[in-house]
């Protein structure tokens, strides 16, 4: 056992851990620069640590379908699963949905996430936010695909009088999943456990980014090394929100990317059963 580990349970000592039938995957953002020079030796490096899935995000949008089919074919010699990308606002429009659709659909994923969006205007904005992820919603749906919905802290402020977390979760079908970024709920001053709570059955996946209120590490922070109750975020997750997998996500850290990955593995692996 590493040194790290006892650190990584801080909110992990007793009671709910993460089932090891639920799969845990990594947002490819955490090895973005390796990601850039090496797509493929990337991604076998992260396979081979033991991770059972990765997420793409946005720069995958400008692959051929030919470069989608030479990924999935790795990932299936690697025996991992891509079941999500990220993607950018602009992807989900009616120009661009059609090629998200059909490198989704290689890539064997069952949810495009609309990764962030800013609408800077109050309500309606946020309001016509979850109608495009309704809309997207019913053109991805012949597919077998689902539109989901990643936060960050400006979801979690007032906008005259209301969250627009929970102006996206009231407007849109139950089909969008909103996959929860723990980290920037914290640091927003959210709960994320009752937020799950509070939206049963749409939880389907968890960014396990962790976060310090020490603004010299903040999200530097390694898994289970923050402030996050992850006990009670997995008890939550997999009791009501209907959780399908976990990724770990890092946005940087004391160590080199492919380090902290496989740090953070290790951290969520010792808290399983």
């Amino acid at each position: 056992m590493s040194a790290m580990l006892p650190l990584a349970f801080r909110g992990l000592a007793s009671g709910a851990v993460p089932h090891a039938s639920i799969p845990v995957g990594l947002e490819l953002y955490s090895v973005r620069d390796a990601l850039k020079r090496d797509p493929d030796g990337t991604v076998r490096a992260v396979g081979q640590m033991g991770y059972q899935a990765v997420e793409f995000y946005a720069p995958y949008f400008e692959w051929t379908e030919a470069q989608a089919k030479q990924m999935r074919k790795l990932m299936d010699d690697l025996g991992i699963r891509c079941y999500s990308t990220h993607n950018n606002a602009d992807y989900l429009e009616a120009k661009n949905i059609g090629h998200v659709r059909d490198l989704n659909l290689i890539l064997g994923c069952k949810y495009v996430v609309l990764a962030w969006t800013d609408p800077k205007t109050g309500l309606d904005g946020w309001k016509a936010v979850a109608d495009k992820l309704n809309v997207a919603a019913e053109t991805l749906e012949p597919s077998g695909l689902k539109p989901g919905y990643h936060n960050h802290q400006a979801e979690w402020g007032m906008v005259s009088g209301q969250r627009p977390m929970d102006i996206l979760a009231k407007n849109t079908k139950s089909s969008v999943m909103l996959q929860l970024d723990v980290g920037t709920c914290l640091e927003a001053g959210a709960d994320p456990v009752a937020w799950i709570r509070a939206n049963p059955g749409r939880i389907h996946s968890i960014h396990c980014k962790d976060w310090s209120p020490d603004p010299a590490v903040a999200y530097k922070t390694l898994f289970g090394e923050g402030k996050a109750d992850w006990k009670g975020i997995f008890q939550a997750a997999e009791s009501v929100g209907g959780v399908e997998y976990y990724l770990v996500e890092q946005e940087g850290s004391r160590f080199p990317e492919l380090e902290t990955a496989r740090r953070c593995l290790q951290a969520f692996r010792a808290t399983q059963v």
